[in-house]
């Protein structure tokens, strides 16, 4: 008889997670985390709180009821207090897209955002076509960067109109020995890249970049820069001789 309540007071906080998830006690969050009867929609509605003790966190990471859920795997990633050692590896297992909500959310560490980035950067080779085109879109400007050397011209072309993407990593790729024509091609004719100063000297560097337009650029930089730039440029030696009499000119 004396053990009647013991077991009565332990299934509690199973018979009432709905409420327990709003309970400030960490014991009973702690509880809740742990308990097996934990569904999606209540785990979900827990990582809600913003102010979950890191050990809640950490037990609700080691609910295989719950954590077979991809939502919640997502949203425990996501959750800015969440232990480093629980969210890192988990990264790593989300779907492409997850890794790119990931990056994107502004609560998430920026050090858990870089390995988002750096997870869906290592499968690129493995994405099928139509997901790298909504990639290049919409992911962070890191991703959109590395897409910018893809095979696609679609790609390429998603990637330069992602408003996350920097001048900085339209620089890189167009610097890059590996840049597909395409992309200079593309670069060089930009509406918006084209015009800016350092994308204008990257291209000049480039070999592909069209005859036409490097006249136009080298034309529009200070002449001592142009020299400079030249000196070390990949662009054919009969190019570079005919963009030093323009400057000259």
């Amino acid at each position: 008889m004396s053990d009647q309540p013991n077991s009565a007071a332990a299934a509690q906080p199973a018979l009432a997670l709905p409420e327990a998830i709003h309970d400030n006690s960490q014991e009973v969050l702690v509880a809740v985390a742990s308990d097996p009867a934990l569904n999606e929609e209540l785990a979900l509605a827990l990582l809600k709180r913003n102010d979950l003790p890191g050990e809640v966190l950490e037990k609700l990471s080691k609910n295989g009821s719950a954590m077979k859920s991809r939502k919640v795997k997502l949203a425990l990633v996501e959750h800015p207090k969440t232990p480093r050692h629980v969210s890192v590896p988990m990264v790593r297992h989300l779907f492409n897209f997850d890794l790119m909500q990931v990056a994107l959310t502004p609560v998430v560490p920026a050090d858990v955002k870089a390995v988002a980035d750096e997870a869906l950067l290592n499968r690129m080779e493995t994405i099928s076509s139509g997901e790298r085109l909504s990639l290049a879109h919409r992911a962070s400007g890191r991703v959109a960067g590395e897409l910018l050397v893809d095979g696609e011209t679609r790609v390429i072309h998603a990637a330069l109109e992602n408003s996350r993407l920097t001048e900085a990593g339209v620089v890189k790729a167009v610097l890059r020995s590996d840049a597909p024509v395409l992309l200079i091609q593309a670069v060089s004719h930009h509406s918006k890249w084209s015009l800016r100063r350092e994308v204008r000297v990257a291209l000049l560097r480039n070999q592909h970049t069209p005859m036409a337009r490097a006249v136009e650029f080298a034309r529009s930089l200070p002449a001592p820069l142009v020299r400079e730039v030249l000196h070390g440029s990949r662009l054919p030696a009969n190019v570079k001789e005919y963009l030093l009499k323009a400057i000259a000119s």
